[in-house]
């Protein structure tokens, strides 16, 4: 990779557009410290834990909490993109448009930018009354119908700003525009945790501290970086890994030429779905508590101390306890499946294959094909959902809910580091989520740089 890094760097093209990729994620970075009037979010972070709020202030850079600009970041231009692709699946109308080539892709990328908008503007008034009832709002000119029309338009107009930068990237710059934006986002924070790993160290080494506090959190701290490590060798395996299906095609004579009467293989990749099934479980499972944080809905420490048949929902489904990991490995594996039903269809590869005069060996074209195309895309559908499965879940399960009820219970006299480790590992709740989506498009964008490296060292037949 950093190979690949130095000799993109040395080509000038490409330097040219990583230099411009630079310039717009700078801008970003900008947007997202810029303050919107009336707006002090100080403390405002303090109601995200558990919340779907937790995973869009990641996404958004940490912009979020403190209520900038970009504060929406690019989550309505994603979750437009992902309804305008499931509705072009659903709807004969849009399937015909994007199968019309460039024309119909940018009729469907006008579609999508009407359809972020929208989103952005309900998004936008949803946050502005989060932002309320949280006395977020400080002045009572905020508090009035010219305030939130302030507030709200520069929510819109920071959603609509990150999708032109985005779509700025595609056009002049390197890799996806909205992937980039989005691994920014979260290396971002990389900082932070660094700071609070170190901070923890730093406490545990303290002079007055005891022995045993400096040694605890030197193991806590290493046992963190070989986890993190682990998983981002398990990641990039597991991501470049396939399932190749041998294919025979025929031999045909076009003209005075022969053509076919080769093998090749059909390709399916082990995490076809990609981060996408993380993304909707993550989403669906934190709605309920994201309702009652909007609701005002308290979380009780216990469920001998809840009130009531909300307090108690509020109860299981919080982010530290067994319940909730156990339903988003359900709900993973459900979203999965259902991905790969709307994004892979067996019979329209079936029908191009035997269209080309390929077979696979041991079925027959058509029906039979599909049918082999199907078991297999399912086989490996299940061992790709258990992979997401455990990258999302561990980092869920093993800090808050193993290491750190280990450290509580050898240092029960030691309540200073017991808050430290609660504040380092108060934000690892989509940990898994950014992992995969980091390696993702850190791997897309090497590809990407590779084939333009490619196009531009290959000599062809004229020298």
């Amino acid at each position: 990779m950093l190979q690949t890094l130095k000799n993109a760097w040395k080509t000038v093209d490409i330097r040219k557009k990583l230099i411009y990729t630079l310039i717009i994620l700078l801008l970003y970075r900008v947007g997202t410290v810029i303050p919107v009037p009336f707006v002090n979010a100080t403390g405002f972070s303090a109601s995200f834990g558990g919340t779907i709020l937790d995973y869009l202030n990641t996404l958004s850079g940490g912009a979020l909490q403190f209520a900038t600009l970009f504060a929406l970041g690019i989550s309505p231009y994603i979750t437009a993109s992902i309804v305008i692709q499931l509705l072009t699946v659903a709807i004969p109308a849009l399937e015909r448009l994007a199968q019309q080539g460039e024309e119909g892709k940018k009729k469907i990328n006008n579609l999508t930018r009407y359809a972020t908008v929208i989103l952005a503007v309900v998004t936008a008034i949803g946050y502005y009354f989060l932002l309320k009832n949280s006395g977020m709002i400080t002045t009572r000119q905020g508090e009035g119908v010219l305030g939130a029309f302030v507030i709200i338009a520069c929510y819109c107009a920071g959603a609509s700003l990150v999708m032109w930068l985005g779509e700025k990237i595609n056009e002049n710059g390197i890799g996806n525009g909205i992937s980039i934006i989005l691994f920014a986002n979260i290396i971002s924070g990389l900082p932070g945790k660094i700071i609070r790993l170190v901070h923890l160290c730093v406490v545990g080494f303290n002079g007055d501290a005891p022995a045993l506090w400096g040694t605890l959190s030197l193991v806590f701290a290493l046992g963190y970086i070989v986890l993190l490590i682990a998983m981002v060798v398990f990641c990039v395996y597991v991501t470049g890994s396939e399932r190749r299906i041998s294919v025979q095609y025929a031999k045909r004579v076009v003209g005075r030429k022969m053509y076919g009467g080769q093998s090749q293989n059909l390709p399916l990749k082990l995490n076809m779905a990609g981060v996408m099934p993380v993304i909707f479980a993550s989403s669906i499972i934190s709605l309920p508590a994201t309702i009652m944080a909007f609701c005002q809905v308290p979380t009780p420490s216990s469920w001998e101390k809840a009130e009531g048949f909300w307090q108690h929902v509020n109860f299981l489904l919080r982010s530290d306890g067994w319940i909730y990991p156990i339903l988003l490995f359900v709900l993973i594996i459900a979203f999965s499946y259902f991905y790969i039903q709307i994004s892979f269809n067996p019979v329209e590869v079936s029908n191009n294959l035997k269209k080309n005069g390929g077979t696979i060996l041991g079925c027959r074209p058509g029906a039979p094909t599909a049918d082999y195309i199907r078991k297999s895309l399912s086989k490996i559908t299940l061992i790709g959902a258990f992979f997401l499965s455990v990258v999302a879940i561990v980092p869920i399960i093993l800090v808050p809910l193993v290491m750190e009820p280990l450290v509580n219970a050898a240092l029960a006299a030691a309540p200073d580091f017991i808050l430290d480790v609660s504040y380092f590992t108060s934000s690892f709740a989509f940990g898994g989520t950014s992992l995969l989506i980091v390696v993702g498009v850190a791997l897309e964008l090497v590809r990407d740089i590779e084939a333009q490296l490619s196009m531009r060292s290959y000599k062809g037949f004229l020298n």
